[in-house]
This record gives C-alpha cells, sequence and structure tokens, in this order.
C-alpha cells in the first residue's frame, strides 16, 4: 500500500517535534532553489518552504532521503523502491476504477493518457507553486500526484545519489513519465522535492 497523497507539513512536524528533530534546513540555514546555480534561500525550511509559514496539507519539502527514509520508517513503512512506484503510478491494480481509467492498464502518465489534471509549469490549475496535498485530480489507482507538484524520494541507489520520481510543478510533463525519473544526492534538499511512504499489506 502506498500513501495515496504526499507527506505533509503537518504530518512531518507532528513526527518532528515528537522526535526533537532538527532538519538539515533548519540547521543549515535554509534550503534550496534553483536560479543561478542551486541557492540556498535563508529561512526556507518544510515548515516555511518559501519563506512563510506553510499550511499543514501542503506537501513536506526541503528534507534530505535520509530525512523521509526515517519518517516513512518510524511510520511503519519506507520509501517506495522504483519498481514499487512505477506499479501504483502507472499501472491501474483496481479491478473497477473509475473512468476513464481501465483496469489493468498501463498509461504512460500518472494522470493517465495525458498530464492533464497535474501541476505542472505552465499548467492553469491556479498554483503557481506545489499545490496543498491531495487537491489535484486524481490519477491512476487514485493516487494524487504521483505525477508532478513535487518530485517523491524512492528508495533505489547509485552511490550516493537516491532515486527521485514524478517531476515537479518547475518542470513540464515530461518529467511526468517513467523515463524522467532522476537521481540527486542523497543529502539534498530543495523547494521541489518531497515524498510519500508504502506500507507492507
Amino acid at each position: 500500500m502506498i500513501d495515496a497523497i504526499e507527506v505533509t507539513v503537518g504530518q512531518f512536524a507532528r513526527f518532528a517535534e515528537r522526535r526533537r528533530m532538527t532538519t538539515t534546513a533548519e540547521r543549515e540555514g535554509g534550503g534550496f532553489e534553483y536560479g543561478a546555480g542551486w541557492e540556498r534561500r535563508p529561512g526556507w525550511t518544510y515548515r516555511t518552504p518559501y519563506g512563510k509559514s506553510a499550511a499543514n496539507d501542503e506537501p513536506a519539502v526541503h528534507l534530505s532521503w535520509h530525512e523521509a527514509k526515517t519518517y516513512c520508517e518510524d511510520a511503519g513503512g519506507g520509501l517506495p523502491t522504483q519498481t514499487q512506484w512505477r506499479a501504483a503510478a502507472y499501472t491501474e491494480a483496481r479491478a473497477s476504477p473509475p473512468a476513464p481509467f481501465v483496469s489493468k492498464r498501463t498509461y504512460p502518465y500518472p494522470t493517465g493518457d495525458t498530464p492533464d489534471g497535474a501541476n505542472v509549469t505552465g499548467a492553469a490549475d491556479g498554483w503557481e507553486r506545489h499545490a496543498p496535498a491531495g487537491r489535484t485530480r486524481p490519477g491512476v489507482n487514485g493516487l494524487h500526484d504521483m505525477g508532478a507538484n513535487v518530485w517523491e524520494w524512492l528508495a533505489d541507489a547509485s552511490g550516493g545519489e537516491r532515486l527521485t520520481a514524478g517531476g515537479s510543478w518547475w518542470y513540464d510533463a515530461a518529467k511526468m513519465k517513467a523515463e524522467g525519473m532522476q537521481f540527486k544526492p542523497a543529502d539534498f534538499y530543495a523547494v521541489y522535492v518531497g515524498f510519500r511512504c508504502v506500507y507492507r499489506k
């Protein structure tokens, strides 16, 4: 079973408070945004992703792979593997899904045959940056934002890097496809990257 939405600010805040955890972005003075290269933004953390307090239902960003992994393990799960994430994002597993989805069909986008309904750059969706978790149109398997909104950390490793999937609001729809996945340093944290967890049934 995989989370239907991205892990939210409220969820991560409760975990961090219980564990008395300070994130790297908080310790180091802020997370990153791409400008003239990667630029640190003072005061940008998962609680204040753009320098202002976030709503509890916004996706938690500015978190490293290690921090995301620790959260998922504490919640009784883990970060999804590439295989788990691809199956959930692109292949409809529900026996009787609502239209237009068809059971057992594999789609090019997590939203179906087209990227419509995803929060990507240039979309007329009302969100300048990331959308609150669960507010975009549900896609394959009834999941939200498996494509776009924010990149999501996966378990797969290549040296010191970890795989991210789905693209984000900053990219166009091409990054939503399975071939759009990218490796990023495991200790990287930025405004474009969040996560969700997977659990054993």
